[in-house]
């Protein structure tokens, strides 16, 4: 995790520093579903390469966002889930997909 010292002064540019990709926040949704396997994601996530999941979930780990758990089993399974400070993003979430809705809405 970031000390406060690395983080922006304003709130907003620290919340986007933390999942401001467009990848990230992608991620985000879709762990808010349930808990996934890398390939999973990757399949789910479409248009996106391994080396950018690979690269943002590592971040997400690092930020507290994302807990990864390694499961014990040959082959081993290694499942992505959100951790409270992740799912503590749900109404950000919900924010956007309720704003993106009424504004597809309003198109013509």
């Amino acid at each position: 995790m970031k000390t406060k010292d690395e983080l922006p002064d304003c709130p907003v540019a620290t919340t986007v520093s933390l999942i401001g990709s467009k990848w990230k926040l992608l991620i985000l949704r879709t762990l808010l579903v349930r808990p996934w396997r890398f390939n999973e994601l990757r399949r789910d996530l479409e248009g996106i390469s391994q080396k950018v999941l690979t690269d943002s979930l590592r971040s997400m780990e690092e930020d507290g966002i994302v807990i990864r758990t390694v499961y014990a089993e040959v082959p081993p399974r290694v499942e992505y889930s959100l951790s409270e400070l992740g799912e503590s993003m749900k109404p950000i979430l919900n924010a956007m997909e309720a704003w993106g809705t009424e504004y597809k809405n309003n198109l013509s």
